[in-house]
């Protein structure tokens, strides 16, 4: 718990290099655990030695599990696809989330490590907060509500819809915090001014499940709310969280988080928009190298918050950009394996139009090279990746924009 009003714990303020040594010191261990406890875990790394995993060059070695094999190994081997440690007792409860894919919880102290991301939005012991998260199906309520309760909050667990019985709870209960989604925190605050309910009794806000704009959070600050946000996963638990300094999106002090290149398990240079991708130390789902989808970038220096860990820029889009051409998917790992065979060549991007009708694909190339022949040898390649024909297009180093997309499909069919 923390030590002062302005921070968690002392986690939050060691300096960089303590904490990215004790990561690491733990890493080997929590990468056996997962091979000898998780059976998904223990085909995908055979053959590792836990022991050499110590580095993050050596973990960008080992290879990335995604959404898409949590749903195919789940149908599989129901209902946890051998992602969990599933001895006695570890396992609390089972939920679902569209997909649909199924995530565990376990018994403890605050399972998904929330009450740091609620501390630093201002949440504290004694606070009555309305928790539109749902309750139903999916662990949102629930992961709420434990890092509530392990600061001492008191939760009025409201879950999603049902707008004016809502406004008539916070009318009747006056929390002075709110959880949920910014876009139903504005329908609540809206609601109340139209039916002249009195909502002025919530302060503060912690919100997440999809982007807060500039824009919104200032709608809702004129509702005399402070706005926070944080950033979590049905499978990761907490990832990163705002602090008062709001300058990006600050990591868990329980993670490892790479930004890889979309398609790919190589990491990106500090400040290149990528896939976010994040190791837990958890002993009841202990994922290794999981692609959330998401694309983000790692901000430099640090919070004038004094929190030290890395900061992530916030959620910049998706990362799973495969799209239909010509009748065929295109992947970003295709695209990916294309640049890989040219060493000339350093940020692609894959652009998707219509003309005459018919589909379209160049590959813009950032090179410092020029001359008819490379375009022509990449030209190739693409066709024997991709299956399909495509044009070339050689451009100046840098020019590509840094936004994480490796395919841009911009058909209009209008």
């Amino acid at each position: 718990m923390a030590k002062s009003q302005e921070h968690y714990d002392e986690l939050e303020t060691r300096s960089p290099e303590e904490r990215e040594t004790a990561l690491l010191q733990a890493l080997p261990a929590q990468i056996a655990y997962a091979k000898e406890n998780a059976p998904y875990f223990r085909r995908l790394l055979e053959g590792v030695d836990a022991e050499a995993v110590s580095s993050r060059q050596a973990l960008a070695g080992l290879p990335v599990t995604r959404k898409g094999d949590l749903i195919e190994k789940q149908k599989e081997a129901p209902p946890l696809g051998g992602f969990a440690a599933m001895s006695p007792g570890r396992i609390r409860n089972i939920y679902q989330s569209p997909g649909p894919i199924h995530e565990a919880d376990g018994h403890g102290h605050d399972y998904w490590r929330m009450a740091r991301a609620f501390f630093a939005g201002g949440f504290r012991e004694g606070d009555v907060v309305h928790n539109t998260f749902s309750y139903h199906f999916t662990p949102a309520g629930a992961m709420t509500e434990s890092g509530c309760h392990a600061l001492g909050c008191i939760v009025f667990a409201a879950g999603i819809g049902q707008t004016e019985q809502q406004v008539e709870a916070i009318a009747a209960i006056r929390p002075t915090a709110y959880a949920g989604t910014p876009s139903f925190l504005k329908i609540l605050l809206e609601k109340g001014r139209e039916t002249g309910t009195d909502v002025s009794s919530l302060v503060k806000a912690e919100v997440g499940g999809e982007a807060l704009p500039p824009s919104l959070r200032a709608e809702l600050e004129e509702y005399g709310v402070a706005v926070s946000q944080l950033y979590a996963t049905a499978d990761l638990g907490l990832i990163a969280y705002e602090s008062p300094a709001r300058e990006g999106l600050i990591v868990d002090e329980d993670l490892i988080v790479e930004i890889l290149r979309p398609g790919t398990g190589d990491p990106v240079p500090p400040g290149e928009v990528g896939e976010v991708v994040v190791t837990t130390f958890s002993k009841v789902y202990p994922l290794v190298r999981f692609a959330t989808g998401d694309l983000s970038a790692v901000m430099e220096g640090l919070s004038p918050c004094r929190r030290t860990n890395v900061r992530l820029k916030g959620w910049m889009g998706r990362a799973d950009q495969a799209t239909k051409v010509k009748g065929m998917f295109v992947q970003p790992a295709q695209i990916a394996e294309v640049r890989k065979r040219h060493p000339e060549i350093g940020k692609v991007r894959l652009v998707v139009d219509r003309h005459g009708g018919k589909d379209v694909m160049t590959l813009n190339c950032e090179t410092a090279e020029e001359g008819a022949d490379l375009a022509a040898r990449i030209a190739d390649t693409l066709r024997a990746v991709a299956k399909m024909k495509g044009e070339v297009a050689l451009v100046a180093p840098g020019s590509l924009a840094n936004d994480g997309k490796v395919i841009d499909d911009v058909r209009d069919y209008d």
